[in-house]
């Protein structure tokens, strides 16, 4: 799990959010195939919250591999009840936890409350560790969940729609160049442009439905 995963388009499914099947398949350490797929579709997730709770790219890092680790040994135990429980929001809890502790392992490091919070730590459960980012990670736990969603669906579109006319999309609306400007770069009408962001458009929102449907 060193390595990290390709892009979104080389892996277009890498942000689909978390099916049952997956949870089911990873309950077992030998099933290298679905924990590679699992860290394929969680390790950014993880990282951007982290990045955004303040911390660096090593501790984010340290912070994605840890929270996967903690997954893999509870993973055995994890029961899922789409009724009751939200895989999304345990995923949230622990990631918060590793998120607390690079936190105090930064105080530690600088010297501040050092030996206090060492000694805490043989002592408190990690939820007593303080999170400074705590009430604004969750918020940006949920904006990054959906901007993976939407992510997911561009990737599926591309997949399915005219290499040209996804060209079109992404120019006009995901880089937001001038109507005329990805016209006269394509050598097409504007109409085709509006036609294609039209196109592409509603197949994306129907996908982003079809991937909540799905979402844990």
């Amino acid at each position: 799990m060193n390595a990290r995963p390709r892009s979104l388009v080389d892996e277009p499914d890498a942000w689909i959010p978390t099916r049952e099947s997956l949870l089911s398949r990873i309950r077992h350490w030998d099933d290298q195939e679905s924990w590679r797929d699992f860290f394929n579709t969680y390790w950014k997730l993880i990282y951007r919250a982290a990045i955004k709770a303040g911390l660096s790219d090593a501790e984010a890092q340290e912070v994605v591999q840890e929270t996967v680790m903690v997954v893999a040994k509870k993973m055995e135990h994890f029961k899922y009840d789409p009724a009751k429980d939200s895989f999304k929001g345990w995923l949230l809890y622990l990631t918060r936890k590793q998120v607390a502790m690079q936190y105090r392992n930064r105080q530690r490091e600088r010297g501040g409350n050092g030996r206090r919070a060492e000694a805490a730590s043989f002592t408190a459960d990690l939820e007593s560790i303080p999170d400074p980012a705590a009430s604004a990670l969750e918020t940006m736990w949920d904006e990054e969940w959906e901007r993976n969603v939407m992510d997911a669906a561009i990737a599926k579109v591309k997949l399915k729609v005219n290499p040209k006319q996804f060209q079109m999309f992404n120019f006009y609306v995901l880089k937001q160049w001038p109507v005329q400007e990805v016209a006269k770069t394509l050598e097409v009408s504007a109409a085709r442009v509006y036609l294609a962001k039209h196109r592409i458009s509603a197949l994306i929102k129907k996908e982003v439905k079809k991937l909540e449907r799905q979402k844990i």
